[in-house]
């Protein structure tokens, strides 16, 4: 959730930092501060709010200059937001910033509290400073050894030790550090993002191993003192694809960039523009062989891009598909065996939910398949096969463009793996892939509708609550219709599907309430317009969207809003396109900050 940056090298630290800082600003957070040596002393600054307020405060502090420290920007968890609760924290001669949550801290208080040694703030953090301080005795690896075996929970930690002025030392359990040596220095962070004005080439902290980083390199060793040579990965996408290119925010930005998003996830795994291939993924055909069930297992949108493939996989594959919300499923005693097939979907690959989920698979050999967006991420690197979504950085805490992509890999699954089980011929999955490959134009006509319903979000902007119908895939995409709504504009919104109105949800619906109905699918069609009657009959105000011209009677609706015209089951890609704009533009005529939702991050790395 937090960010984290570190840099120890040959230019003014407290400028890498806080640019550092800045961009690592859209994981969400409400304090920042870095720490810094200067004159072989431990310098500290750090502030409630902004990173600009801690630029304000850095900048009106005195002119001390160094070239080793590390930033941070905090997410309240343990203790209120308050400059003595902001991180780094300092105990004796330890400087600690962490990202995720130590569970056991409580304990370790009390027993701190027993040697003497009392913290100034409420957070966990600073009884993780005050244990490796307590085991200093000048060797910091040692040190810090002893407290990973009392330490529970999930953290990511970057170290600074007053006896060594040029040195950070960093480890991780569970949450994510990232780590570059460039001519300038020795980099790490939470996300590349921090990295990538520095070098392309970056490699992942492994879990329970202690990164040393200096100047001149950084050393990687387990806890029982390997040296770990860590393997080294490329990022295929320059600084400025992190930066917002012209547009007002970086929401409508990635919304933007959603056709050439897709066309770098779909088009490499299409062989001759016909049938899927994922060759080049390694990804086995065998992958089925003795598969029964299909569960999926995500958070949020991706949760919500599941539940669009469920519908794909069971009507092809001919599997019992089911979708689960990782935060729930590893409490719930699932069934999984080496019959079943896992797929955990997640933008960021370090989702703390959806990696337990993953691990739990492992442990009953079930075979596992994660699509992430993020090379080297933890969920990557333990799942048994990847696929890679392509969708390039994707900064806003709402996630757009990950969506679409994590859609259009988990229809490519459905139609390759139905080809090989036999249950579609060649021909209807050449069919379906060209049915794919449509949607790139479409979804670039769609964004033509932004001004439209830019006018349309005006009649949403003094609204406490909203409704999303629909069927079929409509209502799976109406579920994350609403959470995009409701992440952007704080208005409560819910989902329904269109036949539950009568049980419970119109009691609800009432004179001027805006209902946004979702009717593209032709099988339901009739059905679904007798639900948005049903609504309309109550003077609902009505936002119609349908998949190409429809001949609608024009008394049910306040606004139709008309897609480009794609097979049924391609509409949902560009039915999202539409969704994300209307919470865009809603969120900006209400004068909120889109891409920093209040009481959100980016990434959920702790559960």
């Amino acid at each position: 959730m937090c960010g984290i940056i570190g840099f120890t090298g040959y230019l003014e630290t407290k400028n890498v930092l806080l640019e550092g800082l800045a961009a690592l600003e859209y994981r969400g957070y409400d304090s920042a501060g870095i720490a810094f040596f200067h004159n072989d002393t431990i310098n500290t600054i750090k502030t409630t709010g902004k990173v600009s307020s801690l630029i304000d405060k850095v900048a009106i502090s005195a002119d001390v200059s160094s070239t080793c420290g590390i930033g941070h920007t905090r997410w309240a968890t343990h203790g209120g937001v308050s400059d003595t609760n902001s991180h780094p924290h300092t105990f004796g001669k330890v400087t600690l910033i962490h990202n995720g949550i130590i569970e056991n801290y409580h304990e370790l208080e009390m027993e701190m509290a027993a040697l003497g040694k009392f913290p100034v703030s409420q957070t966990d953090t600073e009884i993780a400073a005050t244990l490796i301080d307590s085991y200093y005795e000048g060797d910091a690896i040692t040190a810090i050894k002893k407290a990973v075996v009392r330490l529970e929970g999930a953290y990511a930690f970057c170290i600074l030790f007053a006896d060594e002025p040029e040195v950070i030392y960093c480890l991780r359990n569970g949450s994510p550090l990232v780590a570059c040596h460039a001519k300038e220095g020795s980099v790490i962070a939470s996300d590349m993002v921090a990295l990538i004005k520095y070098s392309r080439e970056y490699f992942v902290l492994p879990e329970l191993h202690i990164a040393r980083l200096t100047k001149e390199n950084i050393t990687v060793t387990d806890l029982n003192d390997n040296v770990f040579t860590p393997k080294m990965l490329y990022v295929n996408w320059d600084v400025t694809a992190a930066q917002k290119g012209g547009y007002p925010h970086y929401m409508l930005k990635e919304i933007h960039e959603q056709p050439e998003s897709l066309r770098s996830t779909i088009m490499p795994r299409v062989k001759n523009k016909q049938l899927p291939d994922f060759t080049a993924d390694g990804i086995p055909d065998r992958i089925f062989d003795g598969i029964n069930r299909i569960i999926i297992a995500a958070c949020g949108t991706a949760m919500h891009a599941g539940l669009v493939g469920r519908v794909m996989m069971e009507k092809l594959l001919r599997i019992p598909v089911t979708v689960e919300i990782a935060s729930e499923f590893r409490y719930q005693d699932p069934i999984i065996d080496k019959n079943t097939l896992l797929i955990t979907i997640s933008q960021s690959g370090e989702t703390a939910d959806t990696l337990a989920a993953l691990r739990l698979a492992n442990e009953h050999q079930a075979t596992t398949l994660s699509i992430v967006n993020v090379k080297g991420s933890s969920i990557a690197r333990e799942s048994d096969y990847v696929l890679y979504t392509h969708a390039g950085p994707e900064i806003a805490v709402a996630s757009t463009k990950a969506y679409t992509a994590q859609l259009s890999c988990l229809y490519l699954i459905a139609y390759h793996f139905a080809l090989i089980r036999g249950t579609i011929t060649e021909a209807q999955c050449i069919t379906y892939t060209k049915q794919l490959q449509s949607v790139i134009p479409a979804v670039e006509k769609t964004l033509n509708l932004a001004e439209d319903i830019n006018k349309i979000c005006i009649n949403l902007a003094d609204k406490e609550d909203l409704f999303f119908i629909g069927r079929g895939l409509d209502y799976a995409l109406s579920c994350e219709g609403s959470i995009k709504l409701k992440e952007v504009s704080y208005i409560h919104s819910e989902a329904y599907a269109a036949g539950e109105l009568k049980h419970g949800t119109l009691s609800l619906v009432t004179e001027g309430i805006p209902v946004i109905a979702l009717a593209t699918q032709t099988k339901v069609y009739n059905k679904m317009i007798s639900n948005i009657r049903e609504v309309r009959a109550r003077n609902a105000f009505v936002i119609l969207i349908t998949n190409g011209d429809c001949k609608v009677d024009a008394s049910i609706f306040d606004y139709h809003i008309t897609l480009p015209e794609l097979a049924d089951n391609m509409a949902p890609f560009t039915a999202a396109v539409v969704l994300q704009l209307l919470a865009y533009y809603t969120s900006v005529h209400r004068g909120l900050n889109v891409d920093q939702p209040r009481n959100l991050a980016k990434s959920v790395t702790v559960e």
